[in-house]
């Protein structure tokens, strides 16, 4: 037996009636801050205009559907995601249905975001944890070690600058595995 395709056609004679609930309307109305009361013929009014608007966005994502290679008889939200982004007179719904993305293609622009943060960072100097300025990097304090001199395998340091040492807070381990917390070098 084959399905029911069509569309459900408007009625065409006037009930007096609206298939959304016309309470459940006069809450929504309600929650708006902006509108103090509302009479229940607006209610009623707002309720036809709603179902009008709901039949207006189903048909044009059924367009949308049956104008695929493989039109499906289902409606799904990549459909009124698509028909909203096709259809000039429902753009205004882009931010409230945005169109999704597969978890390759959001996995491809994190990875893409992240190389061009790392670029940046790389192009300009960065002065400290998160950007804080006043603060140095793990890091760049790790590298000012390392050309400095101090050998973190034995301890011994070949610091010729003089300057008075408070602490000092290089541990010699065997392990290939630096901790760099550990090993910062600490001055006043």
């Amino acid at each position: 037996m084959p399905y029911n395709n069509a569309p459900i056609e408007p009625p065409d004679e006037i009930t007096g009636s609206s298939v959304l609930p016309l309470a459940r309307v006069k809450k929504i109305i309600a929650m708006d801050e902006d509108v103090a009361q509302c009479s229940t013929t607006a209610a009623f009014a707002i309720s036809i205009a709603t179902e009008e608007f709901i039949r207006y966005l189903a048909e044009q994502s059924h367009n949308v559907v049956k104008s695929e290679r493989k039109p499906r008889r289902n409606i799904a939200y990549k459909d009124i995601a698509t028909a909203i982004s096709r259809i000039d007179n429902l753009e205004f719904l882009s931010d409230t249905v945005p169109k999704t993305k597969t978890y390759r293609q959001f996995r491809e622009e994190k990875a893409q975001e992240a190389a061009a943060k790392a670029a940046s960072s790389t192009a300009a100097p960065v002065n400290g944890v998160n950007g804080e300025s006043g603060s140095v990097s793990i890091e760049a304090m790790m590298k000012n070690q390392q050309q400095n001199g101090v050998n973190g395998a034995n301890g011994s340091s070949n610091d010729m600058s003089g300057s008075p040492i408070a602490h000092r807070s290089v541990h010699s381990r065997n392990h290939s595995h630096p901790d760099p917390i550990r090993d910062i070098e600490m001055t006043d």
